[in-house]
């Protein structure tokens, strides 16, 4: 039987700490977005929302806006926090960016998320993959915003050039947590690493597309990190010039990954959410349920490369 015990006046079941209800009491119901998940799920393409089983799926959906994995459903890592099956992925899929592109048209999306797995296998990472997407979906979807969660790509900034001269409104990387989590956090990650993607893609962005080019990235809260530890990734994250800055609860996708060590309450994230933009990040999205592409059609609002002009 489960043991449940009181620690720090909180529940814990098996030695981990319960959901708490902030958490609980937003769990979506999606049967009111069934015709949405039919399509996606007829198709052979697959969506971060429905594999990750995102709590933000349905305020996305219902935004126009759905994140799309490419190139396959097995990563070349292993990351203690994800749950995607880690192996020898398949070949890619030369229609991929095509049928992406005509999905997106298909279910009237107004902004398209695209994300993939590690892909170290390939010479460039998958960058030239990520590329040829963007290019569909803009020529399929005139005014449809893009923006591309990518890996590391291993460093290859050549593969990164490749990606940003697509045009995405958005250019993001998740760091993830902190650097002295990495070992168990992300082993194959390198914080140093990131941060050299992020600054090459807000440089060459800049020259390409001006102020209206957009760097991104992410953390995920309640790992084991320390607030000073955080703030100094915020700060390094602002020195290389990244503009939108994401916080969320880390939620232990199954059993076989890293144990939640803390709920952070919302009032917390609610004051990184300050320190964050007093660090001088143009938007900052931080709470329990914030993940990576949330609001992410706003970029499209606001304008930017490929994306619908402000008005």
């Amino acid at each position: 039987m489960p043991r449940f015990s009181k620690r720090a006046g909180r529940e814990v079941l098996d030695g981990h700490p319960r959901l708490p209800e902030w958490i609980t009491k937003e769990r979506v119901k999606l049967g009111d977005l069934h015709a949405m998940k039919t399509d996606l799920r007829a198709s052979d393409l697959h969506t971060v929302c429905e594999e990750a089983r995102c709590p933000n799926r349905t305020h996305c959906f219902t935004q126009g806006t759905a994140t799309f994995l490419l190139m396959g459903e097995v990563c070349t890592r292993a990351c203690g926090f994800c749950s995607i099956q880690s192996g020898k992925p398949r070949s890619l899929n030369p229609a991929e960016p095509q049928d992406t592109a005509e999905r997106v048209a298909a279910l009237g999306l107004r902004f398209a998320v695209l994300t993939s797995v590690n892909r170290d296998d390939l010479p460039d990472g998958g960058a030239a993959h990520f590329a040829e997407t963007v290019l569909a979906i803009k020529r399929r979807n005139p005014g449809v915003g893009v923006e591309v969660l990518v890996p590391d790509f291993l460093g290859d900034l050549d593969a990164v050039a490749r990606v940003v001269a697509a045009g995405p409104a958005v250019f993001n990387h998740n760091t993830e947590t902190v650097p002295s989590l990495y070992p168990e956090v992300r082993p194959a990650g390198r914080f140093e690493r990131s941060l050299a993607v992020l600054r090459h893609a807000k440089a060459l962005g800049t020259s390409l597309y001006g102020s209206a080019f957009r760097t991104k990235s992410g953390l995920m809260l309640g790992l084991g990190e320390t607030e000073a530890e955080l703030m100094t990734v915020f700060e390094a994250l602002s020195g290389v010039g990244v503009d939108i800055l994401t916080l969320g609860q880390y939620l232990r996708p199954t059993r076989h990954q890293l144990p939640v060590k803390r709920y952070v309450h919302p009032n917390e994230f609610a004051e990184l959410e300050r320190k964050a933009k007093a660090l001088g990040f143009q938007t900052v999205y931080a709470g329990p349920l914030v993940r990576s592409s949330f609001n992410a059609h706003e970029v499209a609002e606001r304008g930017g490369p490929g994306g619908a002009e402000h008005t």
